[in-house]
């Protein structure tokens, strides 16, 4: 039988700590269940209970039976009128396939649109390619030579036609001669009519003017009398006028000759005031004159006064000069024997200050002496001591080069030895490179070759391409009575549209050598190639039978 501890909770009072208690519960015993005992419940009290355990509501339960039920009920009932066509539904569903239906066929239609489109655009890009090429062809220089070659047949059978049209004209006009000459003498006839009766009304014209000039003559010579009348009354007024000008003159005459005599009065008594003038004046500088002379005298007197005074004040000065003098002269005797004494005292105190002087520079120099001696045996000491040093940083020197000796020439090995791998590097590269330069030059000549022969075979090509056009072209001028030589000229065979002989396609052009460097002419016609078949034969038996050799 086993037991079961509980511990308890440790009681806690203030400080004290209580100890855990455990208590021992004893299980009860099982026991096997009594058959009789036993309470058998039946399925709705056994759902009954266990929702009650579970916690599940019945009436919600119900209704999510429900709910499916009706679920399943709806979807019989689709299964069952889905193949209906009197419904609504159904109606809707044949119509979506109608439209369906429908939308499959217009893009059916669209595809086949679409695809007559693409052909018609596919058309319409090769005819733009066909014309672009034949555009692009156009603008060739040997094309644009040969239309220019048609325009000028199509000009030359246009001059024809105005040649024949002038010609035509010409023959029409010689009929119409003989009525222009009927007509022109008409004209001239009508002419001397109308020239006699313009001769009539020019003389009577004249008649008239003739006598509208008499009568201007006449009007004239009215004009000119009343005009010598009004000359003569303006003679007259012209005299009288000068006549009032000549009495205004000796009016204004007298009255001058009357100003001039007053002025002469006035200016005589003008002389007369001035005369007086003068006397005044001078009787007034004599007044002048005579104070001046007395101010003179009493300076002169004042100056006499004055000089007495001055030399009598220098005569006091004098005196007083000579007593200053004397005391002077003793005050000096006196000094002069204070300065004798003076001299002696300082001449001795020289002395003393010389000698002084002098024992301490010999002090100084044996000092100086001492000190040199002692700086020369400091000096060769340390000579010693540097030329030691110096031998001893020579041996290190000497030492420090054969070591940098011994490093440098192991260095100068690495490098040669570094140097005879990289020349052989160096080598291996030129050589790969030179096998890789005759492999590009052996492509190059190859590609230069296969570049020569297409374009031997592209010139070919356009060559027949022109000259077919050109046939073209020449038939149908031809057909329509055109000249032709223009075009034959500028349809010749080779590439260049010079004059000399065609060489593998190209016609070149051969350049004068001189200053003009114009183009040479090429002789080579019919009639040369008939002289040089007839001077150069072939065959030695034709030229034989031609020069009457024949045995």
């Amino acid at each position: 039988m086993s037991t079961a501890l509980v511990r308890a909770s440790v009681v806690q009072y203030g400080r004290r700590k209580g100890s855990s208690k455990q208590v021992v519960i004893p299980e009860m015993e099982k026991t096997e269940a009594d058959l009789c005992q036993v309470v058998v419940l039946s399925k709705s009290e056994w759902q009954r209970v266990q929702d009650s355990v579970n916690g599940v509501n019945r009436h919600n339960r119900s209704v999510i039976a429900a709910s499916e039920q009706r679920e399943a009920l709806h979807m019989r009932s689709k299964e069952l009128v889905k193949h209906w066509s009197n419904t609504i539904a159904g109606q809707r569903q044949k119509k979506l396939e109608a439209k369906t239906v429908r939308e499959a066929i217009e893009e059916e239609e669209k595809k086949l649109l679409d695809i007559e489109e693409a052909k018609y655009q596919a058309q319409t890009r090769k005819e733009a390619i066909e014309k672009a090429k034949t555009q692009q062809y156009y603008q060739n220089d040997r094309v644009k030579g040969f239309h220019s070659a048609l325009m000028l047949a199509e000009v030359l059978k246009e001059r024809e036609a105005q040649i024949e049209l002038k010609r035509m004209k010409q023959n029409a006009s010689k009929d119409a001669d003989r009525d222009i000459l009927a007509k022109m003498a008409c004209r001239d006839e009508q002419a001397v009519q109308q020239e006699q009766q313009k001769a009539l009304q020019r003389k009577q014209d004249q008649l008239f003017i003739s006598e509208s000039l008499r009568l201007q003559f006449k009007d004239h010579e009215m004009k000119k009398e009343q005009e010598r009348q009004e000359i003569k009354r303006e003679a007259e007024e012209i005299e009288r006028l000068r006549d009032l000008h000549l009495w205004e003159q000796s009016m204004k005459e007298r009255k001058n000759q009357e100003e001039k005599r007053s002025t002469m009065n006035a200016f005589r008594d003008h002389l007369t005031n001035r005369e007086l003038t003068k006397a005044a004046e001078a009787r007034r500088q004599e007044e002048e004159e005579e104070k001046r002379k007395q101010i003179a005298r009493h300076k002169e007197k004042v100056t006499r006064m004055r000089k007495g005074k001055q030399e009598e004040m220098f005569r006091e000065l004098q005196k007083h000069r000579e007593t200053i003098i004397q005391k002077l002269a003793v005050q000096k005797q006196e000094e002069i024997s204070n300065e004798e004494e003076i001299i002696a005292k300082a001449v001795a105190e020289l002395e003393a200050r010389q000698d002084r002087v002098q024992r301490e520079k010999e002090e100084k120099h044996a000092a100086v002496f001492k000190s040199i001696a002692a700086h020369r045996e400091s000096m060769r000491q340390e000579l010693e001591r540097k030329a030691e040093k110096e031998k001893q940083k020579a041996l290190e020197m000497l030492n420090a080069k054969k070591e940098a000796d011994k490093i440098f020439m192991g260095k100068q090995n690495l490098q040669a030895q570094k140097a005879k791998e990289e020349g052989k590097a160096l080598q291996d590269i030129y050589i790969q490179e030179m096998a890789e330069k005759r492999a590009k030059d052996h492509r190059t000549k190859k590609e230069q070759k296969d570049f020569l022969a297409k374009n031997t075979a592209l010139i070919v090509e356009e060559e027949n391409q022109f000259q077919k056009y050109t046939k073209q072209v020449i038939e149908t001028a031809e057909k329509a009575g055109r000249n032709i030589y223009p075009l034959l000229k500028a349809g010749r065979e080779g590439v260049g549209g010079g004059l000399g002989p065609m060489f593998g396609g190209i016609r070149p052009s051969y350049l004068v050598h001189d200053e003009s460097g114009v183009q040479m002419p090429s002789y080579v016609n019919g009639t040369t190639q008939n002289i040089k078949e007839r001077n150069e034969t072939d065959d030695i038996q034709q030229s034989k039978k031609r020069l009457g050799f024949t045995w």
